[in-house]
């Protein structure tokens, strides 16, 4: 097994590299940087970081928050509650109202389904009267 050297790993990031831009016409050296990798790694870190807080600070900041599910504003939540049983109370009405029609209807045409059963009734005798 490799040992580990960490000055071995320290040096290679220390390491300077140079970095040349060219004209590929000419050959003139449009730019030159001098590099290592520990410069590299620092600065696609603070990339990243600043793009992330970017982001963060966006959503956060932003009316974009609201698309998040469960994000939003919880007096929004509730009101939002509120009206969807609203809404099915008043669906639930207007079927009730509905059948109550159709019944009305279906008697006033004559066409009503329900059979009445005159046996069940209890009728009282006629008194007889003496004169």
């Amino acid at each position: 097994m490799a040992k580990f050297d960490a000055n071995s790993t320290l040096k290679r990031l220390q390491n300077r590299y140079r970095l040349v831009v060219m004209n590929d016409d000419t050959y003139e050296e449009v730019v030159t940087f001098k590099l290592s990798r520990l410069s590299v790694y620092v600065f696609l870190s603070t990339v990243f970081v600043l793009l992330t807080g970017l982001t963060v600070a966006l959503i956060v900041f932003t009316p974009l928050k609201l698309y998040i599910p469960g994000y939003g504003d919880m007096s929004n939540t509730k009101d939002l509650r509120e009206l969807k049983i609203r809404t099915d109370s008043l669906e639930q009405q207007v079927r009730y109202k509905d059948q109550y029609l159709q019944s009305i209807r279906n008697v006033l045409q004559g066409s009503s389904t329900v059979k009445m059963d005159t046996t069940m009734l209890n009728i009282p005798k006629a008194e007889k009267i003496n004169d």
